[in-house]
């Protein structure tokens, strides 16, 4: 018998949405070590499913790892399974459940559950663990395995046809969003499915599972970082510790998803220096050392150019050389800072060069000040704060 699809949400079915989106984040991100059993009995049902037999289940410390095994243990580029492992485990039991979901319903529910979650677990994890992972294989693999090319040829075919191998990998974090919308299907909708068991093996490998990379015969499957702080845009984030780290000491340092060395991440902001951000010559994290440092403290630490004052506003320019526009001229950073009378502390804002309302050559105090207020002109102003 066919089931009426579902049209609309109660108001008690709406307000779960937060709930199991929260869920599936925080299975997401949350820390290993795996539980290297469990991960294996679920590799075996996985690839029961697909009707293959278990392969050689191998564990590796962090992601990047990865690469030597698959490059040492791939037996045809035809045996890899990323595409069965999601057809058979997550997409077959997706269609199914939708099949029970109007149109409209089914696009809220996706707007509301794995797509928004997706955005939040792409910066956290996909986009920012993925290419510092890629940076420490390009210092550590390319490194050893060059001695063994010869030309600019052979390497990049070796880096293509890794690239394709690495390419064979699921990603836990990410299955994470279908499984809200799955989760609440089945939970909250109580929509019919006759998928009991890949339901199981799916919430599994998102919960006991590091990133997995499946092939025919064998099966590698990566340890989660044993701690992964992010901040409350889920970016990478952490102060004076690493924000992801591995058992085997491998760290990643972040700050607001800017990826930093280790001699600024090892470091709390407060203790970072003004100078710092003139010699940095990556303009990300350069900014990144800007926004941590404080305007407030570099116009105190810098010598900046005054270029005009009204009042208790100051106008500043600090010059940061290797910072270009597109005509290849230095692009300064412009500072309105003000000084409180009554109790001298210092705050500063960050004003576009351009914003000029007049034909003078340069900026003025007055229109920094009007840009930062709304185009209030500070002769209007009744009270100054």
């Amino acid at each position: 018998m066919s089931q009426t699809k579902v049209k609309k949400l109660t108001p008690a079915q709406e307000a779960l949405i937060p709930v199991y989106r929260d869920k599936w984040r925080e299975i997401a991100l949350s820390p290993g070590p795996i539980n290297r059993s469990q991960a294996a009995e679920t590799i075996k049902a996985a690839y029961a499913i697909m009707g293959k037999k278990p392969p050689e289940i191998i564990f590796c410390d962090r992601p990047y790892q990865a690469a030597d095994l698959i490059l040492s243990h791939a037996d045809n580029p035809r045996s890899l399974l990323r595409s069965q492992f999601e057809t058979k485990l997550r997409g077959e039991l997706e269609k199914q459940l939708r099949s029970y979901l109007r149109s409209e319903l089914e696009s809220q529910l996706q707007r509301q559950l794995p797509s928004q979650l997706e955005n939040q677990l792409y910066n956290a994890l996909q986009r920012q663990l993925w290419t510092s992972l890629c940076e420490q294989l390009d210092r550590e693999i390319y490194r050893k395995s060059s001695q063994h090319l010869s030309g600019t040829l052979s390497k990049e075919i070796y880096w293509k046809t890794l690239g394709e191998q690495l390419n064979n990998c699921i990603h836990p974090e990410l299955w994470a969003c279908y499984g809200s919308l799955l989760d609440f299907c089945i939970s909250v909708l109580n929509l019919p499915h006759s998928y009991g068991r890949n339901w199981i093996v799916f919430q599994s490998i998102v919960r006991d599972c590091g990133w997995i990379y499946p092939y025919e015969k064998f099966c590698i499957v990566c340890e989660k970082p044993i701690a992964l702080c992010v901040d409350s845009d889920y970016r990478l984030h952490a102060e004076g510790t690493p924000a992801v780290q591995f058992a085997d000491g491998f760290s990643i340092y972040a700050y607001h998803g800017v990826i930093l060395p280790e001699w600024y991440g090892n470091l709390y902001p407060h203790q970072w220096q003004s100078q710092w951000a003139l010699k940095e010559h990556n303009a990300e994290v350069r900014r990144a050392l800007i926004q941590g440092i404080g305007y407030d403290r570099i116009c105190q630490e810098l010598e900046a150019t005054e270029l005009d004052t009204w009042q208790e506003y100051t106008l500043l320019k600090i010059d940061f050389k290797d910072d270009l526009d597109t005509d290849g001229k230095p692009l300064p950073v412009i500072l309105l800072k003000m000084t409180c009378p009554s109790t001298g502390f210092i705050h500063a804002l960050r004003v576009p060069p351009d914003v000029r309302s007049s034909s003078r050559a340069s900026l003025t105090a007055q229109e920094a000040i009007r840009w930062v207020n709304w185009d209030i002109d500070p002769e209007d102003f009744s009270v100054q704060t």
